[in-house]
């Protein structure tokens, strides 16, 4: 805690403060020291910054809140995505061993509009 509160210019106490109110997270050593990652550095920035443009600590942890489920909906899509698309080469493969015209006519489909937003969708989450 002393560490990120001399890298920040705050004092133990706000970091303190901001841990409890769930601003920061820390993670405990056995003898029940907090530890605190180096993106805590940024987020005790952030929320400098925005103190200073006038908000309050609760509409702070509301925006870090907000960020946090874009952040996880964003890694659930793009998870998803990856999914779909091995679902969808793993059909393709199925079909190319059963009937070519077929698995020709769905590839077609299936290569114009799926596949290339799928890795449009991919490549922009990425």
């Amino acid at each position: 805690m002393g560490e990120l509160a001399e890298r920040t210019n705050v004092t133990k106490r706000t970091i303190d403060y901001y841990t409890h109110l769930g601003l920061l997270e820390a993670e405990r050593s056995p003898s029940n020291y907090r530890y605190y990652n180096h993106s805590s550095i940024d987020r005790v920035h952030f929320i400098e910054k925005r103190k200073k443009e006038g908000l309050s600590l609760e509409e702070i942890k509301q925006e870090i809140i907000e960020t946090r489920s874009q952040e996880v909906d964003v890694l659930e899509l793009r998870s998803k995505m990856t999914d779909l698309e091995k679902e969808v080469s793993g059909i393709l493969t199925h079909l190319e061993k059963t009937d070519q015209k077929k698995c020709g006519e769905i590839k077609e489909k299936i290569s114009r509009e799926s596949l290339s937003l799928i890795q449009t969708l991919l490549l922009f989450l990425s």
